[in-house]
């Protein structure tokens, strides 16, 4: 059966909503801009909550905007750089769905069709509503007779599309929703990356805090191989916001905790701790989890060596600089995205070049001789090839990177994961 996906444009596509960003581009000298801009935003959430018609809401922004057609080029500028990450990273999604994936927004094509189409997102399948300028090239109104300018807009449109198949919506306002209610779409999928609305959120089929957790729910192809609002972090100690704050716009799932429980511990993809609640060695037991360790401090010579035997990479700041609070978590980030090792304490240095159109697999086992020879059959007995690999290592073990140019099945993992003296495998992307 067909599938088709239907995303929105404000707030999912893009982290904003572009009417209210023309607004202060447009707005931007008008002695009362603050209160114009604060009620053109009102009337955005009260209509993407469902507490005000779309159309009523939209005259009135329309009218409240004042702006031109060199106002939409500064617009489209900004837009280009406010595209959700986890809709830019997925690029080959959308090339390899060019006929299934629709933008149907309330927003207007003279913005979207610029920013979308560098995703492969096709011009004929975009629906948006289009402005009407006076000769001047003021923006004066927008066509009325678009069944998106209307209460209901979305339902009506896909009504008229009829697409054949399985269909799923994908937006965070209560248009979005209502192709659920209205049985047009199989499934709603409310997109919190950018803004949750909860009246919205609680009547979804699934709440998809990014575009990598919509993928891997329908086990579609995705630039990485799980999802980071999968990931749990914990966070033990004082760490600076901002160094949080890094983590959050990746999408990882942060937990506080005044100290290390090893119930936390054992859940935790990612550990942020500072020097005084460094978990001790044997606490790592059950992590299996854990990935990396973010130490904001000097870490401990016996966890650093414990956690190299687990396959858990460790990354440190001894001189503990407080104004260089990106050093931990571009580090842990790097690892966690392309597998770069530079600057851990107790693993081997390693900085592999991303390689496009390829599937990257991580392998760390005991530094013993033969291992790559038998990661290598693996590949040959599927008949993968190898397009880059890298191997590294220290007296406790050997971290290899493998970029692959063809798809794998879970045999293939299952056999890798299975090489004697494997001490952790996974993939990345």
């Amino acid at each position: 059966m067909e599938q088709y996906f239907i995303i929105d444009f404000d707030s999912t596509f893009t982290q904003v909503e572009a009417l209210d960003e023309l607004a202060r581009i447009s707005l931007k000298n008008h002695p009362e801009r603050e209160a114009i801009y604060k009620q053109i935003e009102d009337l955005t959430n009260a209509s993407m909550e469902g507490r005000l018609s779309f159309t009523e809401s939209l005259q009135q922004r329309v009218k409240l905007l004042c702006a031109n057609r060199d106002h939409l080029k500064m617009l489209i500028t900004h837009l280009k750089k406010k595209v959700s990450t986890s809709f830019s990273r997925n690029t080959i999604f959308f090339k390899n769905h060019q006929d299934e994936v629709l933008i149907v927004s309330g927003g207007f094509k003279e913005f979207i069709i610029p920013v979308v189409t560098e995703y492969h997102i096709k011009k004929e399948n975009i629906y948006a509503n289009t402005f009407v300028f006076d000769e001047d090239g003021n923006i004066i109104g927008y066509d009325k007779e678009n069944p998106l300018s209307q209460e209901g807009g979305k339902v009506k449109l896909l009504k008229e599309l009829n697409l054949p198949g399985e269909i799923f919506g994908i937006g965070d306002g209560y248009s979005d929703f209502q192709l659920k209610e209205s049985g047009m779409i199989k499934k709603f999928f409310a997109f919190t990356e950018n803004i949750e609305r909860k009246s919205v959120a609680e009547k979804a089929d699934h709440i998809t805090p990014s575009f990598d957790e919509f993928l891997y729910i329908n086990k579609l192809p995705r630039a990485i191989s799980y999802p980071k609002n999968r990931i749990k972090c914990l966070v033990v100690g004082h760490i600076d916001e901002d160094a949080l704050a890094q983590m959050k716009r990746e999408g990882y799932n942060l937990r506080h905790r005044d100290n290390i429980e090893e119930k936390y511990l054992e859940e935790a993809g990612v550990l942020f701790c500072d020097e005084a609640n460094q978990p001790k060695p044997d606490q790592l037991g059950n992590a299996w989890r854990l990935k990396v360790i973010g130490c904001f401090g000097r870490v401990n010579r016996k966890l650093a060596e414990a956690a190299c035997d687990k396959g858990i990479i460790i990354f440190d700041d001894p001189k503990a600089n407080p104004r260089n609070t990106d050093f931990i978590p571009r580090r842990v980030i790097a690892f966690m995205n392309e597998g770069k090792t530079h600057m851990s304490c107790n693993f081997p240095d390693l900085q592999p070049p991303r390689i496009n159109n390829a599937h990257r697999l991580i392998h760390i086992h005991k530094n013993v001789p033969g291992i790559l020879a038998q990661i290598n059959e693996v590949f040959a007995n599927h008949n993968i090839n190898i397009v880059g690999e890298f191997l590294v290592t220290n007296p406790q073990i050997g971290y290899v990177i493998t970029d692959v140019n063809t798809g794998y099945d879970t045999q293939v993992l299952n056999q890798l994961k299975a090489i004697d003296q494997t001490i952790k495998f996974r993939l990345l992307y």
